[in-house]
């Protein structure tokens, strides 16, 4: 193959000791962008037994090997030898305990990269022994405790969710940090030896959830916030009824009940063409506009200037609208079939999506056609259906639509097929004693990044590869087409380390600084649609002709690496969280909620696209090639449902835990009450007998009902003595922390270090933000290399703040630049204040 049509990290050779998700599924993904992986488990076989095992081990050639005696560890040295990549996801010292020493191994060999995702942080002393599954990092994030408005005002705490979140997290993170320290090697040489706690991934991935805004203006909370504020200041219990909470859902927010039965997700808040499209679509416009529904023109000002008490394209609506326009959304959908509005909202750019399982999602006609859903012929299971890859490059995306099935292999055939990848790989980085001493750099020092997104996936993934150094410019019209809410509030996080210009790329004057600055950069990035890629210049050769050598990445929400009957329908996070089964799971089939994390998919989309803007760097630096990254929410969905996103004949019933009364897996993984409060039991049969030593659950392995069992027993003494008792027998239990408290024990004065010698927590608090709030947010520390710098971020800065700096620095003059400000061409600033009250 040649460099034009072979995978961009082929040649690239890794051993992967994962187990569980994160470690064999950062292999996957590695994997599916042309890697050569041997994966290794121990003599009795993966420590998680399911059939989810046969997606995060496609294109892996597996081997059994007892690393606790003499020739398996021998072995696993002799195949660590030749290999490029070292992943593991035990807990911190344990590989070290198997004589599988990194620091010796990166000495002997300076070009080796090391990998290691344990639950919680090498420097946790408090947690770094627990037994650290999916449910225990979850619950002591604070992921199961007040999750999300809706389950405080039902009195749902704490809820439960078997989605894979902080995995989900850790992967596309963990994947991205060794690309990027590949990327580095071909410069200097070295690997870096790399961790990435899942608790500190998890908690970058639920940073819209815990960022906190002194003094927020009124005008930002919703019905609900100001429903809880209500009933606790007056002492009401929480008691909602899923009936009377979707009142409190702004019209333009919720989900609503169709022809068929089945329920349609409406998601056109903060956007005034959005909300206008949807309402003319539904035939009630004209009517809502007779009425008097205020059309203000500038969102952007204080309420108090503005010529209307609400706006359409505004959120949230005061409730007096909110009830009036509801009721007739309500009366509109019941006109037709959730499937005829999938496709009338989709074809009229109108974000919504029909409410469905991930049964249906896996064997729906557009995620296989797209890609979204490949076919593997696994050994065990047969012809599979498995998630497609979670980034792809555009010319190279049919080359990954074919994964090859795991297969088991002898030591012998598996060092063989590591000396033959080796033998036939064109070395194109410094060796043996050109190798370069550490530069102490970040991976991306000296790369420019133009960003041209909105809302949160795509920002997100720009000021995710800023802590490596890159700089980036975030280009925004001069006039906005979001509200204050996704136009600024949600800025605070995904603005951070940029340098903002607000210009009209629309006029002739802007598109030349457009072009002048793509000559400038590196990378373009956003994301939208196909459809409007040749329209904006921003097709492969319309770029070229700018900037040849400039790559580019781009988002959506339904694309896939191939074309698919959904590819230009636009829409946001909830879209896919309601069309793959997120919600149905969450809420139940027939009242489905959204997840309750703000950003759920989106975070992890925004780092899917970082890793995929690394692979497209890196295959530049070894071979020239330039590559268009790509990544959606859809394909990132499949990740976050790892355990649930497959089929195959014969395949056990999607019946894993659903709904609001849903507190664990089963009756050995569950949350219990104890003397003061909750606990979560992360256990399963194998530990019976050790459950039974533990003081006061004698008598277990005999009961013939576990779970009355446990709840008598729990609850006769508090949740920190449980959590203690059974942390000492090896035993996984959490006592569930609310982020809040999180947040005010692991909070410090913002000093420009990243967190990332913090433990598995770290927030900073800026006092002189430039929004005039004091903010606290959680730091960019879950990728902690060794020898590469990782930054603090400087905090958002004010929309337009840089552009009179930006365009000098594309050769305008200031003259030229007042001129492009008086006539609107470029501008300095969107209303008044940053923040709007």
């Amino acid at each position: 193959m040649n460099n034009k049509t072979q995978l961009p990290l082929a040649g690239v050779r890794v051993v992967d000791f994962g187990q569980q998700i994160a470690g064999p599924a950062v292999a996957m993904v590695l994997a599916d962008f042309g890697a050569t992986v041997v994966h290794i488990d121990p003599p009795e076989g993966p420590q998680w037994d399911h059939p989810a095992n046969a997606v995060l081990n496609r294109n892996k050639s597996c081997i059994r090997l007892d690393l606790k005696a003499e020739a398996g560890r021998s072995q696993a040295l002799a195949l660590i030898d030749k290999a490029d990549v070292v992943i593991e996801s035990f807990r911190p010292g344990v590989m070290k305990k198997l004589g599988i020493d990194f620091d010796n191994l990166r000495s002997a060999r300076p070009e080796l990269i090391t990998l290691s995702v344990p639950g919680f942080a090498s420097n946790d002393d408090l947690r770094k022994e627990w037994k650290a599954t999916e449910a225990v990092v979850a619950a002591t994030c604070g992921a199961f405790t007040d999750m999300g408005f809706n389950r405080v005002l039902m009195g749902v705490n704490p809820s439960f969710s078997p989605l894979p979140l902080g995995s989900s997290y850790a992967v596309s993170l963990a994947a991205s940090s060794v690309v990027l320290s590949l990327l580095e090697r071909e410069k200097t040489g070295r690997g870096d030896s790399i961790e990435v706690p899942v608790a500190a991934a998890l908690m970058e991935g639920l940073s819209y959830n815990s960022y906190v805004i002194d003094g927020l203006p009124e005008r930002y909370k919703t019905l609900r916030e100001e429903e809880i504020e209500h009933r606790k200041a007056n002492n009401i219990t929480m008691d909602l009824s899923y009936d009377d909470l979707q009142e409190y859902l702004d019209p333009f927010y919720r989900t609503y009940e169709c022809a068929d039965g089945r329920m349609f997700y409406c998601v056109c808040p903060s956007h005034r063409n959005h909300a206008k499209r949807a309402l003319k679509l539904l035939g009630i416009y004209d009517e809502l506009m007779a009425k008097g529904l205020p059309d203000v023109k500038d969102l952007h000002m204080p309420i108090a200037e503005w010529d209307g008490e609400t706006s359409i394209g505004v959120y949230p609506l005061p409730k007096k609208w909110a009830d009036i326009i509801s009721a007739k959304m309500k009366k509109a959908f019941l006109t037709r079939t959730s499937d005829e509005w999938g496709k009338l909202f989709g074809e009229g750019q109108i974000p919504g999506a029909p409410h469905r399982t991930t049964q249906e999602w896996v064997n729906d006609e557009h995620t296989n056609a797209a890609g979204l859903i490949v076919e593997v012929d696994d050994p065990e299971y047969g012809l599979m259906k498995q998630g497609g890859p979670i980034a792809w490059l555009e010319d190279l995306a049919d080359n990954m639509l074919t994964p090859r099935a795991r297969k088991n292999v002898t030591f012998a055939e598996a060092l063989a097929e590591l000396n033959k990848v080796a033998a036939e790989e064109t070395v194109t980085r410094p060796t043996g004693n050109h190798i370069k001493p550490a530069s102490g750099k970040g991976w991306l020092d000296g790369v420019r990044i133009l960003d041209l997104t909105n809302v949160i996936a795509g920002p997100h993934s720009t000021a995710f590869l800023s802590r490596f150094g890159a700089e980036v410019i975030k280009l925004d019209p001069v006039t906005p087409l979001y509200d204050p809410l996704i136009g600024t509030l949600f800025t605070f996080q995904t603005g951070v380390s940029k340098r903002s210009a607000l210009v009209d790329i629309t006029t002739y004057e802007g598109r030349e600084a457009f072009n002048r600055l793509v000559r400038s950069v590196d990378i373009v990035v956003i994301n939208a649609p196909e459809r409007q890629m040749k329209p904006l210049g921003l097709d492969h050769e319309s770029l070229q002709a700018v900037h040849p050598g400039v790559l580019f990445c781009r988002l959506d929400c339904l694309g896939g690496p191939r074309r698919g009957p959904k590819t230009d329908y636009i829409g946001y996070d909830d879209i896919i969280q309601a069309n793959s089964g997120i919600m149905s799971r969450f809420g139940g089939p027939t009242t489905p909620e959204e997840h309750a994390h703000l950003g759920t998919l989106d975070v992890n989309c925004g780092f899917a696209a970082g890793l995929g803007m690394a692979v497209a760097l890196y295959r530049k630096q070894k071979t020239g090639v330039v590559s268009r990254a790509r990544t959606s929410l859809s394909a990132v969905t499949n990740l976050a449902q790892a355990p649930f996103a497959f089929d195959y004949a014969g395949r056990a019933p999607f019946n894993e835990p659903s709904g609001r009364e849903a507190l664990g897996n089963h009756e050995l993984s569950h949350f219990y009450p104890t003397g003061d409060g909750w606990i979560y039991l992360d256990s399963s049969l194998d530990d019976l007998n050790k459950l039974e030593q533990v003081e006061g659950l004698a008598g277990i392995s005999a009961a013939d009902d576990v779970s009355q069992f446990l709840t008598l027993a729990l609850s006769k003494a508090p949740a920190d003595y449980w959590a203690q008792k059974l942390q000492s027998a090896d035993i996984a239990a959490a006592v569930p922390m609310a982020i809040e408290s999180l947040r005010e024990t692991y909070s410090r004065e913002a000093d420009g270090t990243p967190g990332t010698d913090q433990g598995s927590f770290a927030f900073s608090i800026y006092r002189d933000h430039p929004s005039g709030h004091c903010i606290t947010q959680v730091d960019h520390y879950s990728i902690r290399p060794s020898e590469a710098q990782v930054r603090a971020f400087r905090p958002t800065e004010r929309f337009g703040h840089s552009t009179r700096e930006v365009l000098s620095s594309v050769g305008y003059t200031p003259a030229e630049i007042d001129s492009m400000i008086e006539r609107k061409i470029a501008g300095l600033g969107w209303g008044k204040e940053f923040l709007p009250s």
